[in-house]
């Protein structure tokens, strides 16, 4: 006998047509995560093919490559909070299906590059869509699940992560065995097209019914402080000399950029990023201690495509199966990270999981020309189970002490913390590495015969670099292939020693500030009591 359908609850915020239909706009929702980090993944195992010489890859230098990531990152962080705005005030499905279109256009574009200025030009209309996508998903997922599914929601949405990141490296490693460098961002073609139809169907709209104004002069203020600030740290570890004007007048001045943008947020009416967030420690505490691992994840990243690749001699498509493990963990954990977040809080969780992410950065001092392979695939699994313990608990935090009709502003303020750690993390550790590799290899690079200055300069940039160089110099360049292997090992481990330091900053920025929560509650007790409810009840009206 067939059991009579439940009665809506009468405290149900969401219109049944659209609850009913909640898992399939979740798993649409799934494709456009899918797309954006798969477009940075397969960036990552790609760049050591995109700096060779041409024909086979773009020639491009260490500080080329890390623009390649960061212009990306600069690009999305710095239009997120108008992108949140316009999300809330326009209807988020309409500003997922530009993010979309926009992002497609940008890769097809990236896939026909052919320098590295104009790869990095097309990641940064990359990095636009993206912003639009991004804010606009997980605001989406707040209007189309009760609050308590929103945590396991939110779970899967994390674990998605793991799936995106085991499927880059892989398909980047198949395609770079059998095409050319640019069928890496093809790839992100039919996932649009595929996404852009599935959300026209399935993917409901909502919108703020009271949304704020746009703030252009915070965006612009945002956007040039970001891009002088990195600038000057990538500028840094390309020269090996951080006390050149052109390194820290740059850098000073987007830090007084920035410091203009937070005083002109406060005094505005209408700003990009409602600095009264923060007045939350649930919302403070969550979005520093996401920025912070996602400074020091992204950082180690970057340099063990190296490692893998140019260090150990694996192929790109070995180097992505090698990753499996980081990828796996996040996609089995994170969706189960409610349940450990139930039984002992948000605090106790986050903070576990910061401590585990230091510990696995500083175990790869371990590793060397030739470790053994499965401790490096234990630290990978360790560090991806540690992660999935991390952001799915923060992102509830940050998104159930909002109201929900600000959870695209809201969203924004979260995603553009964690791109600003990657790009900060991806351009600080990224010169740390470039610096002690160069100091590694001077007096090496020095004793070659018949190398100019310029040449040695050029050459002791990056292990691809001394490589390139090697391979130039015939018999001569024999010689510098060793040396630049043990140089890279060294410089690794004292940047992952850095990145530890970073991640136990995180832990204790988390076990200060985090609220506990209370065991049981869903998210971890993330909101104040009575605000989002009180907020929701003029919600309905956003659907």
């Amino acid at each position: 006998m067939a059991t009579p359908e439940a009665a809506p609850s009468p405290s149900r915020r969401v219109p049944e047509a659209v609850h009913r239909r909640r898992w399939a706009v979740l798993a649409v929702l799934l494709l456009s995560l899918l797309m954006v980090v798969l477009g940075n993944s397969v960036l990552n195992v790609a760049m050591k093919t995109i700096a060779a010489p041409a024909p086979t890859g773009l020639g491009a230098t260490q500080s080329e490559l890390e623009w390649a990531i960061n212009a990306y990152t600069l690009v999305f962080a710095g239009i997120l909070f108008t992108a949140g705005l316009l999300g809330d005030r326009l209807g988020r499905k309409k500003v997922l299906l530009f993010g979309m279109a926009v992002f497609g256009i940008g890769s097809a574009l990236a896939s026909m590059a052919g320098s590295p200025g104009e790869l990095i030009a097309y990641r940064a209309v990359m990095g636009f869509g993206g912003a639009f996508v991004m804010p606009a998903t997980l605001a989406i997922i707040m209007n189309v699940f009760e609050r308590e599914e929103q945590p396991k929601a939110i779970g899967i949405w994390a674990g998605a992560v793991g799936l995106a990141i085991a499927m880059g490296p892989i398909a980047g490693g198949l395609l770079l065995s059998r095409f050319w460098w640019g069928s890496v961002f093809l790839i992100n073609i039919p996932i649009v097209a595929v996404a852009l139809v599935a959300m026209t169907v399935l993917v409901p709209d909502s919108k703020d019914p009271r949304p704020g104004r746009l703030d252009p002069l915070g965006v612009l203020l945002s956007i040039v402080g970001l891009v002088l600030l990195v600038y000057g740290i990538i500028k840094g570890g390309q020269l090996a000399d951080f006390t050149v004007p052109e390194v820290y007048g740059t850098a000073v001045a987007g830090l007084f950029v920035l410091t203009l943008f937070v005083l002109h947020e406060r005094r505005s009416e209408h700003p990009a990023l409602d600095v009264r967030y923060f007045r939350n420690p649930a919302f403070s505490a969550a979005v520093t201690s996401l920025g912070l691992v996602f400074f020091a994840l992204m950082g180690v990243t970057f340099l063990m495509v190296f490692y893998l690749q140019s260090a150990r001699g694996y192929t790109p498509l070995h180097s992505g199966l090698l990753m499996l493990p980081l990828a796996a963990a996040q996609m089995v954990f994170a969706p189960r990270a409610r349940l450990a977040v139930a039984r002992f809080g948000a605090r106790a969780v986050c903070t576990a999981g910061m401590v585990m992410i230091a510990i696995t950065m500083a175990g790869y001092v371990l590793l060397d020309r030739d470790g053994p392979v499965w401790l490096m695939e234990v630290l990978f699994f360790c560090q991806g189970t540690a992660m999935a313990h991390i952001s799915p608990p923060a992102t509830v935090s940050i998104m159930q002490s909002l109201p929900r009709e600000k959870a695209g502003s809201g969203s924004a303020v979260n995603n553009t913390f964690r791109q600003l750690g990657a790009a900060l993390g991806v351009a600080v550790l990224g010169s740390l590495l470039s610096t002690v590799y160069r100091s590694g290899m001077r007096d090496r690079l020095d004793a070659v015969p018949g190398l100019s200055a310029e040449a040695r300069h050029a050459a002791g940039e990056s292990i691809e670099a001394t490589l390139t160089a090697a391979r130039g110099l015939g018999p001569a360049g024999h010689e510098l292939v060793g040396p630049a292997r043990d140089a890279f090992v060294h410089a690794m481990h004292v940047t992952v020693l850095g990145a530890a330091a970073v991640a136990m900053l995180g832990a204790l920025v988390a076990v200060l500030f985090l609220p506990p929560g209370r065991p049981g509650r869903p998210g971890g007790g993330a909101a104040r009591p009575g605000t989002a409810e009180k907020a929701e009840e003029g919600a309905g009206a956003g659907q």
